[in-house]
């Protein structure tokens, strides 16, 4: 739900998502970490997150949208790590990329990429929408 432009001036965004199983690595003993990104806009802030079912796995993928205009992010767990994906240019569908990276999603269904491997390989994940959360 976008917050209402008299009550935003800054907003900071906690970004936290859960990798599924399949996605983490291993942390390194006494490791972790959190991030707080500020971002500035004079218009609306939307943060919605968006649970994926990917073909092969039994866990959900979750991943956060948070739109706060000219910034369009996607905080998208590879590996084990949530990284956070920048929107990029697209014809169709919202392009997100982030280093070698790339989530794509498009009417439910998105795909993530690493963009280093051949054109004609196949995706790292292939995923189905299954749920918003507000």
């Amino acid at each position: 739900m976008p917050l209402p432009k008299s009550l935003i001036a800054a907003a900071s965004l906690a970004l936290l998502a859960t990798a599924p199983a399949w996605a983490q690595a291993e942390p390194a003993p006494g490791a972790g970490a959190s991030l707080t990104l500020t971002l500035e806009s004079n218009g609306d802030m939307e943060r919605r997150l968006a649970l994926y079912l990917c073909s092969g796995q039994t866990e959900t993928l979750r991943v956060q949208y948070i739109n706060a205009a000219p910034n369009f992010l996607a905080v998208v767990p590879v590996d084990g790590q949530n990284l956070v994906f920048a929107a990029a240019l697209s014809a169709s569908g919202a392009r997100y990329v982030s280093g070698p990276f790339e989530w794509w999603s498009k009417g439910g269904e998105a795909t993530l990429r690493d963009l280093m491997q051949d054109e004609d390989a196949a995706p790292l994940a292939e995923c189905t929408e299954s749920s918003n959360t507000p």
